[in-house]
């Protein structure tokens, strides 16, 4: 058996091993090692890789960024601004019909402008969210789809931990794809609100009323929200006005909801214990599933598979933009199977060649942002996929008492939704990168 052959086999090896609920990190880390040691016939360079690339791997200084941005999500989860940005968009929408739900959706956007986590968002706007949507008589299925749609807007709306990743490993600025990310994420939430005054209208038991509050309180709930208008500000616009790098603005934006969260009396000294030791944990898993992504990268450059994409594709002359809805129609499909950070780490190194080759009509640094911001927002359709969508099974955890394939039926307008933003940002590049030089 060659190399490709060993390499096109390694990867039901690796599915299977996730079936048996092996650690994402661990599976990548056997399938590469043991790749490897196939190739070469001996323990020597996979002894070498083991000191070598978990040394080059970590000697990144950008992925410094993870943890600090991490924490900040966990500041900002302890600090109740997650209760703050749902109050404040509840007084605006919660009158309207669906509109408990648009507030949810609304809030997830506004939490993973401080956070950068899908899951993390799911998880903290549902239990913030889930019991008011009960209290006004939503369907649990229609709850909980939308707030595990809303939750993917943890990783579209900057700073997100996924663009730091996919910029580390296509060389681009980090700056400017958080820039470009923001309009797209605005679309999405503006797009899931849609499916909701729609669903709400097509089945009208789904949902109940909630009385419209005074301007008085629905100005002081908006005036809650100034720390997360605060970070998001300091964080975002100092990168990108270059005033200082994307792992000092992580850093002083931890700091900043640190202090905030403290301010306020949310934060004591149990509360920082909790936060760090969240922090570590999660820091630890994402760190642990990049090496294991190195190895199982380094395995498939040795067995030669992007080289051989990419010369299949020269070979046959395939329309740019047919090879672009191949790999996305690909990262929808794995987007339910795996998490959406070892599928960028694993999949970039090997679909960015041979899309930079094709002529799309873009500069290669304008093309890098647009294929990532597709990318992200494919990626992000898998985790509200039936029947393995990560963020459907975050908010069941928390629900409990909804059958699953209430939120399965539920959820697939939402997943429309996100099938037709792609199209329309595939369409229209421009939409995404406006506003990069």
């Amino acid at each position: 058996m060659n190399a490709l052959d060993l390499a096109a086999w390694s990867f039901p090896a690796f599915l299977l091993m996730i079936a048996l609920r092996a650690p994402i990190g661990l599976a990548m880390l056997i399938c590469g090692l043991g790749g490897t040691y196939l190739v070469t016939g001996s323990p020597n360079m996979v002894l070498a890789r083991l000191k070598g690339d978990t040394y080059t791997t970590f000697a990144n200084y950008d992925l410094t960024v993870v943890p600090f941005f991490l924490l900040m999500g966990q500041f900002a989860s302890h600090s109740g601004m997650s209760a703050a940005l749902f109050r404040a968009a509840a007084a605006f929408l919660g009158h309207r019909k669906g509109g408990v739900a648009m507030a949810a959706v609304g809030a997830c956007g506004g939490f993973g402008a401080i956070c950068g986590s899908s899951l993390a968002t799911a998880a903290t706007m549902g239990r913030v969210a889930l019991p008011e949507l009960r209290r006004y008589g939503y369907e649990g299925g229609f709850a909980s789809a939308a707030l595990a749609a809303g939750g993917t807007l943890g990783i579209l709306i900057p700073p997100s931990v996924i663009l730091v990743i996919y910029a580390t490993l296509t060389q681009q600025n980090i700056a400017e794809l958080f820039v470009a990310a923001v309009v797209p994420g605005i679309i999405a939430a503006l797009g899931y609100m849609a499916v909701i005054a729609i669903y709400v209208r097509v089945v009208p038991h789904s949902a109940g009323a909630r009385a419209a509050l005074p301007w008085g309180d629905r100005m002081r709930a908006l005036g809650d929200v100034w720390p997360v208008l605060l970070v998001f500000l300091l964080v975002v616009g100092g990168i990108y006005r270059g005033w200082f790098t994307p792992t000092d603005g992580a850093a002083i934006g931890a700091l900043a909801t640190g202090v905030i969260a403290a301010i306020t009396g949310r934060l004591g000294w149990a509360g920082l214990r909790a936060c760090l030791l969240a922090m570590a944990k999660q820091t630890a898993m994402i760190f642990f599933i990049i090496l294991g992504a190195a190895f199982y990268r380094g395995f498939l450059a040795l067995a030669q598979v992007p080289q051989e994409l990419t010369e299949l594709v020269a070979q046959y002359a395939f329309a740019p933009m047919t090879v672009l809805l191949i790999v996305l129609v690909f990262y929808l499909v794995m987007g339910c199977l795996m998490d959406s950070l070892s599928m960028i780490l694993l999949t970039i190194p090997i679909f960015w060649p041979v899309i930079s080759g094709l002529d799309f009509g873009l500069s290669p640094d304008h093309l890098a942002i647009w294929f990532g911001i597709l990318v992200l927002i494919t990626v992000e359709v898998g985790l509200i996929t039936p029947p393995v969508g990560l963020n459907l099974f975050v908010i069941h955890k928390i629900d409990g008492a909804t059958p699953m394939g209430r939120t399965f039926r539920a959820v697939l307008p939402f997943v429309a939704s996100d099938v037709v933003r792609v199209a329309v940002l595939v369409a229209f590049p421009a939409i995404t990168l406006f506003a990069i030089p």
